[in-house]
């Protein structure tokens, strides 16, 4: 087959680029997610049976049987996990990102972000913020009843406020931030203020009282990954732009689940190489170990996919007091991704590297050929169900997910 593969590369990269997601509404997640039902859970990275599955995914899945009204005790709700009753599937098979666990079930409300520029939609659900949280694999009474608050009174606020504003775009609040010491993955501190800044005044005042825009003000202001999930569904529909390109070599899709990472490449289809998931390089929080600590997990890494994330990590030299190690640190990381990358990004750039565009594009070739792999900064969940996050720090992902894509490229394309 004659292909072309540097101008296959060359269009994906400049979808991703063009892209504009914006976020536009809220909806309950069966009603507008493709391919859902009653009786499926959602949850990050590739496929995973319920025997395979990594300990925080498990707590996660509890959670949400409970939070469904499904279950009535973790016990209950592990018989139904175990027992098939329940289907599991990738957000990423569904046009969704979750980050951590990454688990949508069917009430749950789920962020509409749509790319204005290719007409493509994604979803992801609300932040619950750090800690002891459901994405991390917590179940508690007290995650479940902050999630049933997050449902009943953040959700539909925040909905009201975006539908009443004409939505906020998620590529302009990237672009500033990037410029303000975030990196669009871990360190979103700025990012979520300008999102919290621009929806407060309609929050005030579509709230259905001073008392609930209140709280909702102040949750959004609290939580420093308020605009997390929001991000990832607009890099979801960024890369989703430059899928199934024929001839390509841009991986379109990265995402664990805390057993395996995958990846899609554009020229590939819908084709998951899989490859055992890294221990993430971590600090620890008090009391806890590597021996306590989940592998690399979520579906956050579509923001690196994307062009940002650790890969434009250079912005964020705060992160390296979070994630250990020294300011020169985030800015060879940065330096490296270009090393396997096809751009450099139009809208993401870095200061510090004279406002060179944010590696963009991962090429399997590259990687292979240079032996450098994609670098992401990340949390750190228990390994056990109940627990939520420990740590936090960095991981690359595996090489032999490349090779093997490259080999199935090289077949395909009989090059």
């Amino acid at each position: 087959m004659a292909i072309d593969i540097e101008k296959a590369n060359a269009t994906v990269v400049e979808r991703f680029m063009e892209a504009r997601p914006v976020a536009t509404t809220m909806a309950k997640a069966i009603e507008v997610v493709p391919g859902f039902h009653e009786n499926m859970l959602l949850h990050a990275g590739p496929p995973v049976t319920w025997e395979r599955m990594s300990g925080p995914m498990k707590g996660a899945m509890v959670g949400a049987l409970i939070f469904e009204g499904k279950a009535k005790s973790a016990e209950e709700a592990e018989k139904m996990l175990s027992g098939g009753k329940i289907e599991f599937s990738p957000n990423h098979e569904h046009m969704c990102t979750g980050p951590m666990a990454g688990v949508i079930s069917p009430s749950m409300l789920v962020y509409e972000i749509e790319n204005k520029t290719h007409g493509i939609k994604c979803f992801s659900n609300l932040n619950e913020g750090r800690g002891k949280v459901l994405r991390m694999g917590a179940y508690s009474q007290d995650v479940l009843d902050k999630l049933r608050w997050m449902e009943n009174t953040l959700g539909p606020t925040v909905k009201t406020a975006l539908e009443a504003m004409g939505g906020i775009d998620i590529r302009a609040i990237l672009s500033k931030a990037l410029h303000m010491g975030d990196d669009g993955h871990n360190r979103l501190d700025a990012a979520s203020v300008l999102w919290t800044t621009q929806l407060s005044p309609w929050i005030a005042k579509t709230a259905k009282n001073t008392d609930t825009a209140f709280e909702v003000i102040k949750f959004l202001g609290e939580n420093a990954l308020s605009i997390l999930n929001p991000v990832m569904a607009g890099c979801k529909t960024m890369t989703a732009a430059g899928h199934n390109v024929e001839g390509s070599t841009i991986v379109t899709i990265m995402a664990r689940n805390g057993t395996d990472w995958g990846i899609k490449v554009s020229g590939l289809g819908d084709r998951w190489f899989t490859a055992q998931s890294p221990i993430v390089k971590s600090l620890y929080f008090p009391g806890f170990t590597e021996a306590d600590a989940c592998r690399d997990i979520g579906d956050s890494v579509i923001t690196e996919t994307a062009g940002i994330g650790g890969f434009a990590m250079a912005n964020s030299p705060a992160l390296v007091t979070f994630i250990g190690g020294v300011p020169k640190d985030a800015i060879n990381t940065t330096l490296d991704m270009y090393e396997i990358t096809y751009a450099e990004h139009k809208q993401f750039t870095v200061p510090l590297l004279d406002f060179r565009g944010t590696p963009t594009g991962v090429d399997i070739r590259k990687v292979v050929e240079k032996q450098i792999t994609p670098r992401v900064n990340t949390g750190v969940a228990h390994k056990d169900p109940g627990v939520g996050q420990v740590g936090a720090g960095v991981a690359s992902a595996p090489m032999s997910l490349f090779e093997d894509a490259l080999v199935a490229f090289a077949e395909k394309y009989n090059i």
